[in-house]
This record gives C-alpha cells, structure tokens and sequence, in this order.
C-alpha cells in the first residue's frame, strides 16, 4: 500500500461560505467531522475562487485558467471541450478519475451553446469524459432536479417521493410571478431526512467506496448540491438551530448604486434576482442562516460517514482528502443574500487538505487561488500540468504558496484583491467601480473611489494589476446579461 500512488477524494458543497465552519471560528454551527479534518490537516485561511458563481467558478477549477481565457462568465455557456484539464493529467498518471454529484460544468436548465436542453444528466456522460472523468455519475443543483433527471431523481421516484420534491421545489426557483417564492423563503422539505439531497450523496459516495476494488489509485470528486438555497434543510436539522441565537452579519449597509453606468446594472441586477431587497429583514436573515446552517450539518454528517467508509476499506492511510466549496455566499451581508458580487463573502471559499494518516494541524495565513487546490491534486498523484495552467501547487517545498494578489470574476466585471486593498472593475472598459481598503474597513461599506487620498493607490492597481491582466483581452462566446437585455440571468 506504501508504494501505491495515493488516492485524492475531493469534497465540494456548493455555496459554502468559508467562515462558517467550526474550525474557523463560527461559534454555533456544528460541524464536527469537517473540524476533525482540519485538526489533522492544513487549513487555509484566505482562499478565492475565480468567479463567485457556479460555472466560471468550476471552469477555472477544472481548466486551472482564469475566466477570461475560459469565457465561462455566466452560468449560460458549456465549458469549452477543447481545453485541458487537470483530469486529463490524473488520467496520464494512470488514475481512475470519478464523480459523483453536482459538477455544473454545462447549462443547466437552458439551452447551451451547442443548442442542447438536456432533460437528463446522463445524456451528458461523453462531454463529461471529454473533460477527463472516466466515470461521470452526475447529478445536478437542487433547483436543476426540478427539470433534469439524475440518479437522484430515480431514487425519489423509487420511494414515491418525486413529485412531492418537484413541487416543493418549483415554487422556490428563480424569477418573478405568483407561482414562484422569493429566495428568502426558508422551509423544511417535506422529504424523511435520508432522503434529503445532501443525505443521499452522502451515502452514494459511501456505496462507490465500498464498491470499489483493484489497485489502481482513484481520484473522486464529490460534489454535494447544498447549502445551496433553496433554504430547505430537514425540520430535525433546523432544529438544531432553533433555540440558538444565530451569528449576524457584520454588516448590513448596502452598497452605492451609481447614478449610470455598467456597475449600476450589475448591482441592480443582483438585487432583483437575488437578493429579495424587499422582504430580506433582519428576522428573514436569521432564519434563513438557521436552514444554511443546517444544511452544511448534513453534509457534516455525510462526511464523517464518508470517512468511516474509508476506513471500514483500509483507505484511511492512503487517501488525501480535500474539503473546499466553489464559492461563498452573502448570508445576509451587506443585507444580501447569494453571491455574483465580489465581497469576501462571496468570493471566499473554505479549504482544508488532510494527508493520508493525518498530521499537525496547521493554519496557513494569505491569499490562495481556488485553482491552487487543482495544480496541489496534480502534485499529489505526481501529474505534470499543461503550459496554459496558472494554478500553483500549495504544497511544493520551498515556495511560498500564496499570491500577492487574487482575482474573480463574473458577468463581465471583475476584484483584484490584496492583503490591503480590493479593485472591482469592469473587464471591458477598465472601469473602476468599487474601491476598498481592507485594513481600515474589512466589512466593505466605504467605496473609495472619490476620495482623492485613495487616487495612488487606485491608479497602482491599475497600472500593474489590471491592465496587465487583461492585456490580451477576455474569451468571449456571446453577448452576457445586460448585452442581451435579459434579466433572467
């Protein structure tokens, strides 16, 4: 077993902030297995992935490229098949290379670019292999399932269960009308706790475990659907929060909306499709962290059964595990909720690597880039990268594996972010549209962009982060949101 190239599970829920984790300090939810995984782990405390929505996010994971060079900058194109990908060199190295759950690495739910509506998961099994995965057993968000069948679909079926989700569900996607609730509407789905998304994954990941044989070493990726709203968690997990008084945000001061200009339809676009900005008070904030936080309760107990799997097959001492999440959620700051926008909250995501047989727990202060965690699983199975990787593996000897600056981006703007200072920008003109000293104000409420004592500072960014950055200038596969006029995102 010693000699044998170590096996790499992946964990990522989708949407989970990372601050909200025992481990990091939050002082009520409970998470008690993803704890034990930093206590024998590395734990790092300021990663950001690169673009604060599902799919720019999750293409830059895979390709280990910026969104520029992708063009994913809405959740509205595939990701391109033309590219490598991280897989492509597990699979080079002789890895099994799996997954099970959401991977949102295609449209879901409309059209893509190839004019496909998919109504069934399955039927995307070739494109998924294109991407390196030798065994795609993809299912979808909890929002997609409503439309797309999966595994997960099949199983409600079996236990009669699946109309009753669907019609729970339905009322909770997004858009305007009376059929449909607005996103700040919390409530338990009417579902046995087992049979809840995050539950099931759970134990789908247990069954491939314990029905996987051979020596030769398997990279999975696991990628739990939740605490994705809709706010739906179990009643006995909410529960667990009920009596408690929840964490609340640092700040609820929104942010400056321009008089015109692009960042003007930006926000306003975010806070009319996701913010519910006429009914999100601070009773609603509370209640909706209370079914958040029981949702990532859930997925707490899927991995700690996840684990004893592991260990019942004698995997423990040769599996490194990885716990990170795509993107973070607002959760009521700034009094929003989602992501898109680029404040820490949003563009932060937890990461903790625990090696196989564990190790001291550390903590590893400053900047990281989500697609530092691919490069790290291609040093971890000896996997050499392409020439148009950017990703930098985290645990080579003898660099230093943070970056002075971090970049995200989504919709066609774009954070330059530093230990001291972040630059929102749009990608297209280089306008500037929101400016933060992080020292001086770490919850984001003062935009400095028209105060003359930040004019140096702005203009360095400028100059030596963002013009650099887009010199080349950004992929782009079609006209996004507000080119097309069309609000539904």
């Amino acid at each position: 077993m010693a000699d044998r190239p170590p096996n790499i599970l992946l964990l990522m829920p989708d949407q989970h902030r990372a601050d909200i984790l025992g481990c990091a300090g939050d002082p009520v939810i409970r998470t008690p297995n993803i704890d034990r995984l930093a206590s024998e782990g590395l734990r790092y405390e300021d990663v950001h992935c690169q673009g604060p929505l599902c799919m720019p996010a999750r293409a830059s994971f895979l390709t280990e490229r910026y969104v520029r060079d992708h063009g994913v900058f809405e959740n509205g194109w595939d990701t391109p098949s033309d590219l490598p990908t991280f897989l492509h060199s597990l699979q080079a190295v002789g890895y099994h290379t799996a997954c099970i759950g959401k991977m949102h690495l295609w449209v879901h739910g409309r059209r893509g670019a190839d004019g496909r509506r998919t109504n069934d998961a399955r039927d995307r099994a070739d494109l998924m292999r294109v991407y390196g995965f030798d065994e795609p057993i993809e299912t979808v968000g909890k929002l997609a399932s409503v439309n797309i069948n999966t595994e997960y679909s099949d199983h409600l079926a079996s236990r009669g269960l699946l109309e009753t989700y669907r019609s729970f569900v339905q009322k909770r996607t997004y858009g305007p009308g009376a059929e449909h609730l607005p996103n700040s509407a919390t409530g338990s789905i009417p579902l046995p706790a087992e049979d809840y998304i995050d539950a099931w994954h759970g134990d789908r990941v247990v069954r491939w475990i314990e029905e996987r044989d051979g020596d030769q070493p398997w990279f999975l990726w696991v990628g739990f659907p939740g605490p994705h709203d809709p706010w739906d968690a179990p009643a006995e997990f909410v529960d667990l929060y009920r009596d408690v008084a929840m964490p609340t945000p640092g700040t609820l001061r929104r942010p400056d909306i321009p008089e015109a200009g692009p960042f003007r339809d930006f926000i306003e676009f975010f806070l009319w499709v996701h913010s519910s900005s006429e009914t999100l008070s601070d009773d609603r904030i509370e209640d909706i962290r209370r079914h958040y936080y029981a949702d990532i309760t859930v997925i707490d107990q899927a991995v700690g059964k996840i684990r004893d799997a592991l260990a019942r097959k004698g995997l423990d001492e040769n599996t490194w595990i990885i716990y990170t999440s795509d993107h973070g959620e607002m959760m009521g700051e700034h009094r929003m909720l989602m992501k898109m926008v680029f404040y820490d909250q949003a563009t932060r995501v937890p990461l903790i690597i625990r090696p196989p047989g564990g190790a001291e727990a550390t903590v590893v202060p400053g900047l990281v880039e989500h697609m530092d965690v691919s490069a790290t699983i291609r040093g971890l199975a000896g996997a050499a990268g392409h020439e148009t990787f950017e990703g930098r593996d985290l645990l080579t000897e003898g660099e230093s594996p943070t970056r002075p600056v971090v970049y995200s981006e989504n919709y066609g703007f774009a954070m330059v972010r530093s230990a001291s200072h972040k630059l929102v920008f749009h990608e297209d003109s280089l306008e500037a549209s929101q400016l933060f000293d992080l020292n001086e104000d770490p919850t984001e409420d003062r935009n400095l962009l028209e105060d003359p004592e930040a004019r140096d500072v702005l203009e360095e960014l400028v100059e030596t982060r963002v013009r650099p950055f887009l010199a080349n200038g950004r992929r782009k596969p079609g006209p996004g949101v507000f080119e097309r006029g069309d609000r539904r995102g």
